[in-house]
């Protein structure tokens, strides 16, 4: 059963090209350095899963050419990462049924406060309709073929949510996805080591309050151990060839539409 995972976004908050920027990187002719706001799709069979929904989403499913989502992960509630959400609604319409949102008990709040008319009791036409469905750290929750484990996060500002993305059936986690993230816990680290693909953050080559800088990433694989290392979350400040080319043999940068077969 082909089970895959592509980078429908890998920008930070403000995307690359940045609005009324001229540098090199925002004026790059290398598409991987054009990047939307960081999301995910995790395809296994016939199951679809979306993570996060940020202001890029329509243009996400469009390039993607998305048909069904059997599920929505949001990982925490800023902007970047759910202001899409009303434009669920399509799947809705085309799937005729309400869809699941999984995520933390603080963001569940969040969503339910910006977005109240999205989790209504009853479907209703031109609406989009999501199930709040709320994790907890160390309680894995299954969607069709995929289970998802959370795994706690520290952003400095808040706390987010990473995940652990097994096929069902198989022991061996395949993909951790770990973005908006600026230290992780020892039990966080024990429990990713020697994933086959970490998904990782990576702001830029410069230190940053919220986000992991260059170094700190090539740290934080190193405690973990995987197989391989996608950076992804980047700024303008990080150019796709020069930045890749600096890297270690496992791990390399990420870019919009990048699939991964796992």
């Amino acid at each position: 059963m082909a089970f895959s995972f592509e980078f429908l976004g890998t920008g930070t908050s403000m995307g690359v090209p940045y609005i009324g920027c001229t540098c090199a990187v925002c004026t790059s002719a290398d598409v991987r350095n054009q990047r939307l706001r960081c999301a995910g799709l995790v395809r296994c069979g016939e199951t679809t899963v979306v993570i996060d929904t940020g202001p890029d989403f329509r243009q996400q499913m469009l390039r993607a050419h998305v048909q069904n989502v059997d599920a929505f992960v949001i990982t925490h509630p800023h902007s970047d990462h759910i202001v899409g959400l009303d434009d669920v609604r399509r799947f809705n319409q085309i799937q005729q049924q309400v869809i699941d949102c999984w995520a933390d008990a603080a963001t569940l709040k969040r969503l339910r406060h910006c977005f109240d008319w999205v989790f209504a009791d009853i479907m209703r036409p031109g609406f989009p309709n999501l199930r709040p469905r709320q994790v907890e750290l160390g309680q894995p929750f299954d969607v069709g073929c995929l289970v998802f484990e959370p795994l706690d996060l520290d952003h400095h500002v808040l706390r987010t949510m990473g995940v652990l993305i097994t096929k069902k059936g198989y022991c061996a986690p395949a993909l951790a996805y770990c973005i908006d993230v600026k230290r992780m816990s020892d039990a966080t680290v024990a429990r990713l080591h020697g994933v086959e693909v970490l998904v990782l953050d990576m702001l830029r080559e410069s230190p940053h309050p919220t986000h992991l800088c260059l170094d700190e990433a090539l740290a934080l694989v190193q405690r973990i151990g995987p197989q391989k290392t996608y950076f992804s979350h980047m700024a303008h400040e990080v150019e796709h060839a020069t930045t890749e080319a600096k890297l270690p043999g496992e791990i390399r940068l990420a870019y919009d539409g990048l699939r991964l077969d796992l």
